[in-house]
């Protein structure tokens, strides 16, 4: 039985490496297709990482040529994901006052294309051939902000900026908004945008990126011993979020619960994560904690899994440390590739999905797991997707600067 405070998702929105929606999105992934692919450009001859998960569909057919114009790539997709979530909760029709409306929306670099193509134009070009939109391009808290002005919220319009946890802070921030009773609706979301040469040699540099540039489709491959790094991946998800009682008045349909949220911090290093994946663990408990749940409880854990060495075995350690051996794992960025402050944006509509559906999408790539012992403890689905009963679900995020997220949902 709900509660007032009960938090429900009543819309989805995507734009990703699968497909220009939801639905294709899904059933690409279930089928196992890869987003991966080669960069043809000639900038990227001489790189070291060649690869990228680019969209299938280009924001620019699917918006307006004024808002193409004013726009980030970053913005466009947001804004493409979240009037999809928007339609699909029937926000337009549901009656909210926009002053009880808002949005959160995330991103890990916001408008890297405009930054540097318009610092392009003025070397090349001058000052004043500089377009006079650069500046609401590149900021942050550009894509919540046309993401607000596209559905007239107006009670409040917030950017989190926390790496590649952004996408899942916006779903607590959003948790928070309606449990405190600031707002009667939210679309949350994260965004990203940033195939570039700059992003692409600045991660290259690091060695966070795999170089298995003759196998675009193997090349991400969490958990598995032959991981290099992660690829590269654009696009956008969003959720509509409303308390359970408001949804049940207007007759809405009900995807999930989002019944808790946790959030924690390392304190060890700027890029490495805790090695026994201390800070995470705690992030999980946290979650778990919040929606009145214990570890026995989840049936399922979409990891964040960017096939990374460290990443990868600190991550499972703490899966295992905080729920158990038993939840059926799967990282689904095998197949999108890392869309950084997008990433658990996408990656809770997956987990939403994969509680509606009774089903875990299987790792890609995963042919021969990790010596670790906490990788071989874990029950990660791979070869095909899994059919299970759960009602219980998480999705894990992490960030440079050591942010940990993670957000559990339940069946309505």
């Amino acid at each position: 039985m709900s509660t007032p405070t009960d938090v429900v998702v009543t819309g989805l929105g995507a734009t990703t490496p699968l497909g220009g929606d939801v639905a294709t999105t899904w059933e690409s992934l279930l089928a196992g297709r890869s987003g991966v692919s080669r960069i043809t450009d000639d900038w990227a001859k001489d790189f070291p990482a060649q690869l990228v998960a680019r969209l299938t569909d280009e924001p620019a057919d699917q918006l307006d040529r004024v808002r193409v114009r004013r726009l980030d790539r970053s913005q466009q997709v947001a804004v493409v994901a979240a009037e999809e979530a928007w339609k699909d909760a029937d926000g337009a029709g549901s009656g909210i006052d926009p002053l009880r409306l808002a949005v959160v929306f995330g991103t890990g670099i916001g408008g890297a294309l405009t930054l540097l193509g318009q610092d392009d134009v003025l070397e090349t070009k001058g000052p004043k051939r500089v377009s006079p939109f650069t500046i609401p391009m590149l900021m942050p808290n550009g894509p919540a902000a046309a993401v607000g002005l596209a559905i007239g919220a107006r009670a409040g319009v917030h950017a989190p900026v926390s790496a590649c946890a952004s996408g899942a802070e916006a779903i607590r921030w959003g948790l928070d908004l309606l449990r405190f009773n600031r707002a009667d609706m939210v679309v949350v979301g994260g965004t990203e945008a940033c195939v570039h040469p700059l992003p692409m040699a600045g991660f290259a540099a690091m060695r966070a990126m795999s170089t298995r540039n003759d196998e675009p489709e193997r090349a991400s491959r969490p958990f598995d011993k032959g991981r290099d790094g992660f690829i590269l991946g654009e696009g956008a998800a969003a959720l509509v979020l409303e308390r359970a009682d408001a949804a049940a008045a207007r007759g809405a349909t009900v995807y999930a619960r989002l019944a808790g949220a946790g959030a924690t911090s390392d304190g060890y290093d700027l890029v490495a994560p805790h090695p026994e994946g201390e800070g995470a663990a705690r992030a999980i408990g946290a979650a778990i904690r919040d929606a009145g749940l214990t570890p026995a409880d989840i049936g399922h854990v979409n990891a964040h899994a960017t096939s990374t060495p460290l990443g990868d075995l600190a991550e499972a350690t703490a899966i295992r440390d905080a729920i158990g051996e038993h939840p059926l794992v799967t990282a689904t960025k095998s197949q999108t590739g890392h869309l950084l402050g997008a990433a658990g944006a996408l990656e809770s509509v997956f987990t939403i999905l994969a509680l509606r559906d009774q089903v875990v999408p299987a790792t890609a790539n995963l042919e021969d797991p990790d010596d670790g012992a906490a990788i071989q403890a874990l029950d990660i689905v791979r070869r095909e997707a899994r059919k299970a009963t759960f009602s219980a679900a998480l999705n894990d995020s992490f960030g440079f600067g050591g942010h940990n997220m993670a957000l559990v949902f339940t069946t309505a």
